[in-house]
């Protein structure tokens, strides 16, 4: 069976409209072959002139988890503090996906994976030609009952991660992606209507 095959056991449609950021995960381990399916997935997405430019770190060991985890929630921090806001009690009410991303931050190390997806030149054309794959990692973790999230770096936190992961100094890390077996629940999302983001031939002209 290929991993095409073990990815039908959930219709696309499906996975789409019920996959939401997956930031709490227990601890059980994700079989090695599903991780193989989900990276397989993820160098299947387009890229720009098919270049290629990606190189993906699977974290799976606990010391190097919990180091990751502590340069995560170093940098989260960090881009906190470029907001004004120095500690918990500094985020405003009401602001519950904030404390669910403070949460992730705190315990992000306790994911049974951690993936850094790397683009292997400098400058957002490179960074952003890796944006499809992470999405096809997500969508291939959905498929599996497993959950996942986008998160990123800060400067701060840069250099030790190369350093940490022997990345060659002109790589750069587009993202740090948690994955796991989620505590609660995945889809329905919440949304807002589509016309009210999306407009045809011109900004905010409806569909007839």
């Amino acid at each position: 069976m290929t991993t095409a095959d073990r990815l039908n056991v959930m219709p696309l449609g499906e996975a789409m409209f019920t996959q939401r950021a997956i930031r709490r995960f227990r601890t059980d381990p994700i079989p090695a072959d599903v991780m193989q399916d989900i990276m397989q997935a993820a160098i299947r997405a387009p890229n720009g002139g098919n270049n290629q430019q990606w190189h993906f770190i699977v974290v799976q060991d606990e010391e190097m988890r919990r180091q990751l985890g502590d340069l995560y929630h170093e940098a989260w921090w960090a881009k906190r503090a470029d907001a004004g806001i120095m500690g918990p009690e500094d985020i405003p009410p009401g602001r519950n996906s904030m404390r669910s991303a403070m949460r992730l931050a705190n315990e992000i190390g306790d994911a049974p994976v951690m993936v850094l997806v790397c683009a292997t030149a400098k400058g957002p054309q490179a960074a952003g030609s890796v944006i499809p794959a992470a999405q096809n990692m997500l969508l291939a973790a959905r498929a599996f009952g497993i959950g996942g999230t986008i998160a990123t770096l800060h400067p701060v936190v840069e250099e030790r991660v190369h350093a940490l992961f022997s990345i060659p100094d002109d790589a750069q890390v587009v993202y740090c992606m948690p994955f796991g077996y989620p505590r609660g629940n995945f889809g329905p999302v919440t949304r807002l209507p589509l016309n009210e983001v999306c407009s045809y031939d011109r900004w905010c002209a409806p569909p007839d």
